[in-house]
C-alpha cells in the first residue's frame, strides 16, 4: 500500500491503463482462444500490451490474468495450470513496468453464480481466488484489482480472499448499467450500495469499469463518491458497445474519451484508465489530460 499510497499523494490523480483483449486480438489471439494461455505460448506479446501503455502514459498497468482462476480455467480444462499462468502473467507486466509504474493484477470473477442462484459454492469461490492472488502476489504484483464484478457477494469473498492471501493493496471493482430504474449491477446492486460495503469489508479502492462509456460513469463515480472517502478507481468503455456487421465495436474515438478526463476528476476519481475498446491512444490523451490537471493545481 506504500508504494500506492505515496504515488497518489505525490500525483493526486494516478492514469492507469486500457483494454487488454483487443490489443492481444491485434497481435493474433483469434477468438475463443483463452487469454491467459498466452502468457505461456506468447510471453512477448503480452509483455509488449503492458510496454505500450506504459509508453502512453500509464502510472499502473495491469495484467493478462482476468480469467485466471481455477473455477473459470477449468471450464478449459487448464485447472492445473493456475499458478504457471498467473505467475507469468504478474512477471510479464513487472518486466514491462521496470520500477516505472505500479502492476495490479486482474482478477475476474469466477463465471458461475454463487448459491443458492447457481451451483458454486463460497468456500470454492473462496479458495480459488486465494490461489489466484498468491501467484499474482508471487509474480511481483504491487496491487490487485478485483473487477468487472456484479455480485456483491462474490465481490466480498474475492476480497476476504485477497486480504487472506496478500499485503497488497486491493480495489474492488464493480460493473454498473443504466436501467428504468437508474445505475445498478446485473444483479440489482447500486453503486452507493456497493460503496458502503466494501467499505465496511475493507477494500483500499472502490470503484467502476466497464458497462458504460465515460460520460455514464461520471454519474456512477459521482454516487460512489457520497457513499466512501477511499480513492475511487474507474474505467469506462470508449462508448456503448455497438453490434456492426457481427462483431462488437465502441465508437468513442480518443479525443472523445479524453475530454471528459477533467469531468471523471472532478467528480471524484483518483485513478482513471479504461476499459473495452479503449487503446495505448485513448491512455495517451487521457494521460495528457491528466497532466494538464495536475500542473493546473500546481
Amino acid at each position: 500500500m506504500t508504494d500506492f499510497a505515496k504515488l497518489l499523494r505525490e500525483k493526486r490523480v494516478l492514469v492507469s491503463d486500457g483494454a487488454w483483449g483487443t490489443e492481444l486480438a491485434a497481435r493474433g489471439m483469434g477468438p475463443g482462444e483463452v487469454p491467459e494461455l498466452w502468457n505461456a505460448a506468447h510471453p512477448a506479446e503480452v509483455r509488449a500490451v503492458a510496454e505500450s501503455y506504459l509508453a502512453a502514459g500509464s502510472d499502473i498497468v495491469l495484467t493478462n490474468t482476468f480469467g485466471g482462476t481455477s473455477v473459470k480455467l477449468a471450464r478449459s480444462g487448464l485447472a492445473g495450470r493456475v499458478g504457471e499462468l498467473n505467475l507469468a502473467g504478474a512477471e510479464l507486466s513487472a518486466q514491462a513496468a521496470a520500477g516505472r509504474a505500479l502492476v495490479f493484477a486482474s482478477v475476474g470473477p469466477c463465471g458461475e453464480l454463487l448459491d443458492p442462484y447457481g451451483e458454486l459454492a463460497p468456500d470454492k469461490a473462496r479458495c480459488a481466488f486465494a490461489e489466484q492472488v498468491r501467484w499474482l502476489a508471487e509474480g511481483g504484483a504491487d496491487g490487485i484489482v478485483i473487477e468487472t464484478m456484479a455480485d456483491l457477494g462474490e465481490s466480498k469473498i474475492a476480497l476476504a480472499a485477497a486480504k487472506e492471501s496478500c499485503r497488497l493493496p486491493v480495489v474492488v471493482s464493480m460493473t454498473f448499467e443504466k436501467g428504468p430504474g437508474g445505475l445498478a449491477t446485473m444483479m440489482g446492486v447500486r453503486p452507493e450500495q456497493a460503496a458502503r460495503k466494501l467499505t465496511d469489508a475493507g477494500a483500499d479502492l472502490i470503484g467502476a469499469n466497464c458497462g458504460a462509456g465515460i460520460e455514464q460513469m461520471v454519474e456512477v463515480t459521482r454516487e460512489l463518491r457520497a457513499a466512501t472517502r477511499l480513492p475511487l478507481w474507474i474505467k469506462p468503455n470508449a462508448g456503448k458497445p455497438e453490434l456492426a456487421d457481427g462483431r462488437t465495436v465502441y465508437r468513442e474515438t480518443p479525443a472523445e474519451f479524453a475530454a471528459r478526463t477533467a469531468e471523471l476528476v472532478a467528480a471524484g476519481a483518483a485513478v482513471v484508465g479504461g476499459c473495452c475498446g479503449t487503446t495505448p491512444e485513448h491512455i495517451r490523451l487521457m494521460a495528457g489530460e491528466v497532466a494538464r490537471l495536475r500542473a493546473a493545481r500546481r
